[in-house]
């Protein structure tokens, strides 16, 4: 039996993509393998040979940690393998750790040869996924050192060190360079095994990145297993979750299943304080770090049964919000931040991802969260603390956001960044109906709903917790007046149904978008319209039954393939389910979330980040979509919005 799939083991910002066999090749592109820390990869290769031959895969691992394969040297069925191979590996915090065991299969004793080729590239994540791209690393520089017990790899490029050590027990028989050139080394043992007996390897990884603490100490896989089985128990068992009297099936087992994801997810951070925080990151490989719009929608549909998510949120985002102009970055005072970046090229700013500021909805949405986590726990301690951040958010929203300016909160296309910064981030996604990407500066629907709900809620802290109840009044005002234009020059008659954006003309973009379905969460519609559009999104050219499109089948512009303009999300729906069962949509929200839970049941439970368009009709099963993430923080927080919606699906949300 060959195994294929990769196996992804995620714990403490740390993650690994290992090969079924428990390998790294090295690989490049949309699909990169390796052991990964602060957006680099600190393990580009470990290949093990037995006897000079490489094992085939027996039984691939199960999923679970610590992650076990079999494995068996090549054999036939007149001279069977001659050793069973039982590979065991887990991640600690910044470690890699594996125990290997040879299992004789002959009466007589015997010396197993193995070895193990290993390297460190240390390449930063935009150099993986870049097509082919090169950076500039002049004085850039790899290095190797043997040690008694195995390898440590270095890479410095002027100020910026980092560096991988790979430690044995028992220490290597031999270690010696793969080539001329290159850091690559071969380790060496001779194992002896008496008749059916056994030997054993322990081999741990420890991933040290320029400006991060020192990985913890060596761990047995076993060891490593059970401090991350824990953690995620403490998480995922804190709170029992109230399921509905009526609770359709698959729903608690996808709670469950997101939960444990996201307690692999949270990374470490710190707060305007110097404090330690947990945070959700966005995802595996691309995105395991802070991401303002990512982190808050995640936190928000976990607040009612994990409200601790939004409280390291907020603060992690304030200590990060922006504090002066700086166009390479997109930052801007009081801007909430898109993504924070700890890599190489990020550090020598030849991409502008140390801290980017792109997006046109962090900042409401943070607003949004944050009254939000005041009303689910009756707690104002945290809103009393981040008052002047709030205040500066409302400040960006009106100077720097575009309300002040035609009263709509918009974004020009960054030269240097993103195209589009809403959710809806790919180049091409704001399109007119005939697929023509609209010119900024653009005003999406879906962020108008964000400031909207920002407004009013601001003004809500306003009046009950900071005592400014005259600032609370302009707010009042100002969301009162965004309501009545948004629906004045957003609302397309002909088919009763809002644009998905308005562009630099004013001209409505006349594509029917999934956008739509937030403004039902946001309530910037009033409940006949928001009920008009609710209705619509269920209908087959938007409905796949699976999920809704975010661009419905049929325009132009629609490719059941393509990132935003025709795919499946998750979280986009989540956020549409909140919205119908808030504007009483009841059958609706059923619907839709039952067909969501029953997409997780074609992935284990676990919904991936986003699928492809196609629906029912043309296949039984959710067809992935090719470059889905998984797993991915706010598709796995979509089983906790389902459970609020089908709570709360009188109108009550």
């Amino acid at each position: 039996m060959n195994g294929t799939a990769d196996i992804t083991l995620v714990r403490a910002g740390t993650f690994a993509v290992l090969g079924a066999e428990g390998g790294i090749t090295g690989r490049r592109g949309t699909s990169p393998d390796g052991l990964f820390r602060r957006d680099a990869r600190h393990l580009s290769l470990w290949s093990l040979t037995v006897d000079g031959a490489a094992p085939t895969v027996l039984v691939p691992p199960g999923g679970d940690e610590p992650s076990v394969c079999v494995l068996t040297p090549p054999g036939t069925r007149d001279e069977p393998p001659a050793y069973t191979v039982f590979r065991e590996q887990a991640l600690g915090d910044g470690v890699l750790t594996e125990r290997l065991r040879l299992v004789s299969n002959r009466a007589d004793n015997t010396t197993a040869i193995v070895n193990l080729c290993v390297d460190s590239d240390f390449a930063d994540q935009f150099e993986l996924r870049s097509d082919g791209r090169h950076y500039n690393k002049d004085g850039a520089r790899r290095t190797v050192r043997v040690e008694s017990d195995g390898v440590t790899f270095g890479y410095a490029r002027g100020d910026w060190l980092s560096r991988t050590t790979v430690t044995t027990a028992p220490a290597p028989a031999a270690v010696a360079p793969l080539g001329a050139e290159g850091t690559a080394h071969r380790l060496e043992w001779q194992l002896s095994l008496a008749g059916h007996g056994t030997a054993e390897l322990l081999l741990t990884v420890a991933a040290h990145p320029h400006g991060s603490p020192a990985p913890k100490p060596l761990v047995t896989p076993s060891e490593a297993a059970s401090v991350g089985a824990a953690d995620t128990a403490a998480f995922v068992g804190e709170v029992q979750l109230p399921m509905p009297d009526d609770s359709p099936a698959g729903l608690a087992a996808a709670c469950a299943r997101g939960l444990a994801d996201l307690a692999t997810l949270r990374v470490p951070t710190i707060g305007p304080d110097g404090e330690e925080l947990r945070v959700p990151g966005a995802g595996v490989p691309w995105f395991l770090t802070l991401f303002g719009r990512d982190s808050l929608l995640t936190s928000h549909f976990a607040l009612p049964y994990r409200p601790e998510l939004a409280a390291d949120t907020l603060a992690a985002l304030a200590a990060t919000q922006g504090s002066r102009y700086d166009a390479d970055r997109g930052e801007q005072p009081g801007r909430i931040v898109h993504e924070i970046r700890h890599g190489e090229l990020a550090h020598f700013r030849q991409v502008p991802y140390g801290r980017y500021y792109g997006s046109v909805d962090a900042t409401p949405l943070f607003l949004v969260l944050l009254d939000s986590y005041t009303q689910a726990t009756s707690e104002s301690t945290l809103a009393a603390r981040l008052e002047p951040h709030a205040r500066a958010a409302i400040a960006w929203m009106f100077r720097d956001g575009g309300l002040e300016d035609d009263g709509y909160l918009r974004y020009t296309p960054d030269p240097n960044g993103l195209v589009n910064q809403n959710w809806k981030d790919s180049a091409g996604a704001i399109c007119f109906r005939n697929g023509t990407q609209a010119e900024g500066p653009i005003a999406v629907a879906e962020a108008q709903g964000y400031a909207y709900d920002a407004l009013v809620r601001t003004a809500r802290l306003s009046r009950e917790v900071w005592n400014d109840p005259g600032w609370a009044d302009e707010l009042d005002a100002a969301a009162a007046a965004l309501r009545t234009r948004f629906l004045r020059d957003f609302w397309m008659p002909e088919p009763d149904f809002p644009a998905l954006a308005l562009d630099g003309q004013g001209r409505q973009v006349d594509s029917l978008a999934s956008d739509a379905g937030h403004l039902l969460w946001s309530g910037i519609l009033d409940r006949s319209h928001a009920q008009r559009v609710g209705r619509r999104l269920l209908q087959p050219d938007f409905f796949s039954g699976w999920a809704i499109r975010t661009l419905a089948a049929g325009q132009p512009g629609y490719h059941p393939l393509s990132y935003h303009r025709g795919t499946c999300w998750p979280h986009d729906n989540a956020i549409i389910l909140l919205g119908l069962a808030r504007c009483g949509l009841a059958p609706e929200a059923r619907t839709l979330a039952l067909s969501l839970l029953e997409a997780a049941a074609h992935h284990d439970n676990r919904l991936p980040e986003v699928m492809a368009g196609y629906g029912r009709a043309e296949h039984p099963k959710p067809l992935p979509y090719p470059h889905s993430c998984t797993p991915q923080a706010w598709a796995a927080a979509t089983p906790l919005a389902i459970l609020t919606a089908l709570l709360h699906a009188d109108g009550s949300t």
